[in-house]
Order: C-alpha cells, then sequence, then structure tokens
C-alpha cells in the first residue's frame, strides 16, 4: 500500500455552530455540508468543509458531541497535536492571515520559522491547535538536514 496524500480530518466539537462558525468564517473554509434540507438526514448535528480550491470532497468534518463532553487534557498525552494549514506561499500571505487573526480576537499560540515553512499557531474554539503555514521558496525538500533544523521563533 502506499499513502498519496492525506485526505480528510473529522474532529469531534462542543458546539458544531461554533466551530463551524471558526473553521469558515475565520479559516475560510468552504462549508459544503448541511444544507438545508440535507439537515434531517444526519442523526447528530455536522458541519462539512473543503477548502476553497475544491481540491476534493471534503477536507474536514465536524461532530457535535455536546457541550458536557471532556476537554482535551492538559500537557503531553497521546493523540493530535495539532494540524496544519497550508495558506500560501508567502510570508506576505502569512502577515495577511496574522491581521484577519487579530481582526477576528482568535489568540495567537506561537509562530515558528522551521526553516522550511513558516508558521502561526491558533487553537479552534474546543483547544484543538491548528497550524497556519507558508512553505520558504526554494527549499531543498530532499536535504534532511532542512528538515531537521532548530526551530526559531518567526518574526513577521
Amino acid at each position: 500500500m502506499e499513502v498519496k496524500e492525506l485526505g480528510h480530518l473529522v474532529l469531534y466539537v462542543r458546539n458544531v455552530a461554533r466551530s463551524a462558525a471558526f473553521y469558515r468564517d475565520v479559516l475560510g473554509w468552504r462549508q459544503v455540508l448541511p444544507t438545508p434540507d440535507t439537515q434531517a438526514a444526519f442523526p447528530f448535528p455536522i458541519a462539512m468543509f473543503n477548502a476553497p480550491s475544491k481540491r476534493t470532497h471534503h477536507e474536514l468534518l465536524l461532530i457535535e458531541v455536546g457541550e458536557d463532553a471532556a476537554a482535551l487534557p492538559e500537557g503531553r498525552r497521546v493523540g493530535l497535536y495539532h494540524f496544519g494549514l497550508k495558506i500560501g506561499d508567502s510570508d506576505d500571505e502569512l502577515r495577511e492571515a496574522l491581521q484577519g487573526l487579530r481582526e477576528s480576537g482568535t489568540p495567537i499560540l506561537g509562530a515558528s520559522d522551521h526553516g522550511v515553512s513558516h508558521s502561526l499557531y491558533i487553537a479552534d474554539p474546543d483547544g484543538n491547535e491548528v497550524e497556519l503555514y507558508v512553505d520558504v521558496p526554494g527549499v531543498d525538500w530532499d536535504d534532511p538536514t532542512l528538515l531537521a533544523a532548530p526551530v526559531k521563533p518567526l518574526h513577521l
């Protein structure tokens, strides 16, 4: 078997309307489901998204589990650390994203220069960490020393 690409991500969320607003209105994803005539087909509240590029049928699915669901534990734990979303190809696009995040009131958890990419880190309403990144142009992806370079603070 050979994995061709990461297809989609499914997240449990406390409140699908709140989380859908974040992914749609703050991050700019295109919500594809539910539509007014398909909501009744689902046994629980969901929201399905794809990127504006429409690369595939869906890239993110949110499933509501209720406000009383257990929070993600703090500190070291097994499970998802974060997921990365490529948002462009230049630091100018990353600066634009930073401005939009600030305007939306989204806290910035960190900013890193990975050598091969530049990243901002935020969290969704349920605490799932999201990396917003751009690749550094001209990087030789076959050079393992670049991928093992120390992470530095990013100053935009």
